[in-house]
């Protein structure tokens, strides 16, 4: 960078200083206390609230560790300069550090080859590695807690990326003086887009145009209709795709956290469409987005309005004695409540389960359990019950930051600093399209499942006065986890099995929570693991599993066969007492926030 185009980027800073000492200003306080808003807890309150419930952690220091780390670093530090002097004279200069392989924050070229930037990312990198080895120094008596820092240091080390500042970002200098500026009105605007789409307790940054795809159109539009709705679900049959269909419906139970079309993205990605093509008959529950009036909905209503509700309409539509039903993530754990309640009552419609990253077991929440905690549960609470409900927006916002440097820094350097609009990308468009979550369900889910884990305890929850004992389910299983999923961890997946009982099939799945999920048949881009043997032992599972080229849909639809019955004429659609309310997919999904 010329001494001229500095005196110009400095000048073009200038002019939009304050509006940009703003924005980094209020997204830095939203991510800091964004599920937490002054407007819904004082000060006072949040102090009152962390001292009644506050248990001081026993930390001890690992001194030999934290003195190595020191003298480590003022090492590093020094040959930092010795290499920085040598760049700057124009010599060649090894770095003496770098950047983990992947890490998109530094592919610019400049981040290596211009001394200044290169000096700025390795002293970034250098003290990051500090901060985190101070806290590895660290010994804690409680591993949430110890979780809980490591996490919280990840976060504000993240958050001091260079990438993420407009003067130490070489793409961002350059994307300025290429536009004369014009690249930073435009991020002021889409800040303000922003802003103003977002709720008081969170920041609501644009992943993906909200215009790029329309439902039913362009993204959700395998063919079927609605034909029952109540205040909490509408139920969407599906028009079969093949002459004939087996005997024994499918009913599927999407989390009520997300909207169920992450399962229906369009010809390629859809497992509706594909389950069709292979003779299924399906119907697909589509949660409600609670607004005012729908906000007293209980964990029990979801399991009676909800997944009991559309059992007895498809046996009715269909004739069917027997149903199999799958869930997906919370969409699975709810399956499991219900599955429960209805042994308890003597109820043996379902003749299979499917979990697809679904988890029973809390002992170990992954990520999202850093955000919980009794501390923090009271404020969470008057949130909810201020409003009535958990805006999704600040469910979303919780869930980018456990993946930040994808799903939330990088849109910020895109949208803000350099003034660009998101490129159209449906898996994004669905993970922005939140619903909110009934505040009374939210509470009983968040208390009784991940704080205190009582849904593997024999009647540790009750649905309807029932106590819930998921060692009394034993319908046959079909388990699926995913290696990568942060948010069901593999491990806790495969002890959430095993409180099941029956017989299970537990598959393995490379990649992610949605990725692993939506693995099409035809592309068969991960494979999986499969051993018939249910060892207790999740490590000896593994090793005596046998890896499978192509998607898990395949094996799920073998299995899934022997419960299905024989092939018949398809159910018509719908039936006298349950006609057709509208096309799919249904007016209930298309509620946003």
């Amino acid at each position: 960078m010329t001494e001229q185009e500095r005196i110009e980027l400095l000048q073009y800073l200038e002019k939009f200083s304050g509006v940009f000492n703003d924005l980094v200003h209020q997204v830095l306080k939203r991510i800091i206390s964004s599920q937490f808003d002054g407007d819904f807890y004082t000060a006072a309150e949040s102090e009152k609230a962390f001292a009644s419930n506050a248990k001081l952690p026993n930390v001890n220091v690992n001194t030999e560790h934290f003195i190595q780390q020191q003298l480590s670093y003022l090492e590093k530090q020094q040959a930092l300069w010795q290499s920085m002097s040598q760049a700057m004279l124009g010599e060649p200069a090894e770095p003496v550090v770098k950047e983990e392989n992947g890490d998109k924050r530094f592919a610019d070229g400049d981040w290596q080859g211009n001394p200044m930037f290169s000096y700025i990312k390795q002293a970034y990198l250098l003290n990051a590695e500090y901060v985190k080895q101070m806290v590895e120094s660290l010994e804690f008596d409680d591993n949430k807690i110890e979780q809980q820092v490591k996490f919280y240091t990840r976060q504000f080390i993240n958050s001091m990326s260079p990438s993420n500042y407009v003067l130490t970002n070489p793409e961002v200098c350059r994307e300025i003086l290429e536009t004369e500026g014009e690249s930073l009105a435009k991020g002021i605007d889409n800040y303000m887009r922003d802003l103003e789409n977002s709720p008081n307790e969170a920041f609501k940054i644009t992943q993906v145009n909200p215009e790029a795809f329309t439902l039913g159109d362009s993204l959700a539009y395998t063919a079927g209709e609605v034909i029952f709705q109540n205040s909490l679900i509408q139920l969407i049959q599906y028009k079969p795709r093949v002459d004939k269909t087996f005997a024994v419906p499918l009913l599927i139970v999407p989390p009520f956290i997300n909207k169920y079309y992450i399962l229906d993205l369009d010809d390629k990605k859809s497992l509706v469409r594909w389950l069709l093509d292979q003779g299924f008959t399906v119907f697909m529950i589509s949660w409600v987005n609670p607004l005012e009036g729908s906000d007293g909905l209980e964990f029990d209503d979801y399991v009676e309005a909800g997944v009991i509700a559309a059992l007895d309409v498809v046996e009715k539509v269909t004739g069917a004695k027997h149903i199999n039903v799958a869930g997906y993530c919370v969409g699975g754990t709810l399956l499991a409540a219900t599955q429960a309640y209805l042994i308890a009552s003597g109820d043996k419609r379902i003749s299979s389960l499917s979990f697809l990253a679904s988890l029973f077991d809390f002992s170990e929440p992954g990520e999202v359990g850093n955000y919980m905690s009794e501390q923090m549960y009271p404020m969470i609470e008057k949130l909810v019950n201020t409003k009535g409900y958990l805006d999704g927006r600040i469910l979303a916002m919780s869930f980018s930051l456990l993946r930040e440097n994808n799903l939330f820094w990088s849109f910020f350097i895109e949208n803000y600093l350099k003034g660009k609009d998101p490129a159209p990308f449906d898996i994004l468009y669905w993970n922005s399209d939140s619903t909110n979550i009934p505040g009374p369900a939210y509470l009983f889910y968040l208390r009784n499942m991940y704080m205190e884990n009582k849904f593997i305890e024999a009647g540790g929850i009750q649905v309807k006065g029932i106590d819930i004992d998921l060692s009394t389910i034993n319908t046959p299983s079909y388990c699926l986890a995913a290696m990568a999923d942060h948010i069901v961890l593999w491990p806790a997946a495969f002890r959430s099995a095993h409180c099941l009982g029956g017989e299970q099939r537990f598959v393995l799945t490379e990649s992610g929570h949605v990725a692993g999920v939506v693995n099409p048949a035809g592309e068969g881009k991960y494979p999986y693991w499969v051993n018939p043997v249910m060892d207790k032992d999740h490590q000896k599972w593994l090793a005596g599993a046998k890896q499978k080229n192509g998607s898990w849909w395949k094996d799920w639809h073998t299995w899934l066969s022997a419960f299905s019955g024989d092939k018949v004429d398809p159910p018509s659609m719908g039936s006298d007492q349950y006609q057709k309310i509208e096309n799919a997919p249904g007016s209930y999904v298309k509620v946003r926030i």
